[in-house]
């Protein structure tokens, strides 16, 4: 029940109606209960290929969020209509703003398909109302945004997809991941490989410095693995390359110079 609010003046905002105006407080936000449940994920995925790289980019970050404990729904939008085009009463929305209003917050991949995302995946979130009654079933909830491409790395689409969580009064997480050549970055089986990709998809939980169980199949530590990456090169690099002393390069150079200086008194006597 709500509490009744509390008459204050406010002589410096005479717009505001003093006797509706409610002031929060700390206390009231610290009565809430404890929720008794997991966390509720809906993830959503924007590709009906059969080997959906984002299809399988969604199943691997389910799976981390199950591992963080939370509860993980994934919703398949093969045979959702296009927005518009089906009653509101049509099987697959229902299931779709069932699961919207059941989860906690979500999780939303795409492809980049023309310098956008894909029109499976708008057509998702255009199924999802803004308001259902008086309830919104999407303000407040949080919501991470990936993508996967094609070729190179691009951020069109999370970009596209940050500006909708925004209009559907959602709150998105700054992290977000963009997969470049997905094609190269998961195995026969679907599974994701041990990456840099992998790396910034596992370390949404804050961060940690702990190593994950794939990188410790293939050797690796969380982090840095660009500078990793440059150390290997520099030592291949100066494997080659003899080493050179610093009187020698400095002599060399300076031999240099007086010959071009030579040079062009020459050509100045000509």
């Amino acid at each position: 029940m709500r509490r009744a609010a509390v008459s204050v003046a406010l002589p410096e905002l005479p717009n505001i109606d003093a006797e509706l105006f409610d002031r929060p407080s700390p206390e009231r936000f610290s009565s809430a209960a404890p929720a008794r449940h997991a966390p509720r994920f809906l993830l959503l995925y924007g590709s009906l290929r059969e080997r959906s790289y984002s299809r399988l980019l969604t199943e691997e970050a389910a799976r981390l969020l199950q591992a963080m404990g939370g509860e993980t729904r994934i919703f398949d939008p093969a045979g959702l209509p296009l927005p518009d085009s089906a009653p509101d009463d049509h099987p697959k929305v229902q299931e779709l703003r069932e699961l919207a209003q059941w989860a906690e917050g979500m999780v939303w991949c795409s492809p980049e398909r023309h310098g956008a995302m894909t029109g499976i995946m708008k057509a998702q979130i255009d199924w999802i109302p803004l308001s259902v009654g008086a309830v919104r079933p999407t303000q407040g909830k949080t919501l991470a945004v990936m993508q996967v491409s094609g070729g190179s790395q691009s951020f069109n689409a999370v970009n596209q997809l940050r500006v909708l969580g925004r209009w559907m009064r959602m709150l998105t997480i700054p992290n977000q991941s963009s997969v470049a050549k997905a094609f190269l970055e998961f195995d026969e089986a679907g599974r994701m490989k041990p990456s840099a990709y992998y790396e910034r998809g596992g370390r949404r939980d804050g961060g940690t410095d702990e190593v994950h169980p794939a990188h410790a199949r293939c050797g690796r530590l969380p982090g840095r693995p660009l500078q990793r990456a440059q150390g290997k090169r520099r030592a291949a690099f100066q494997a080659r390359e003899p080493a050179r002393d610093l009187k020698h390069c400095r002599a060399a150079s300076y031999a240099r110079m007086q010959a071009v200086r030579h040079r062009c008194d020459a050509a100045a006597i000509r």
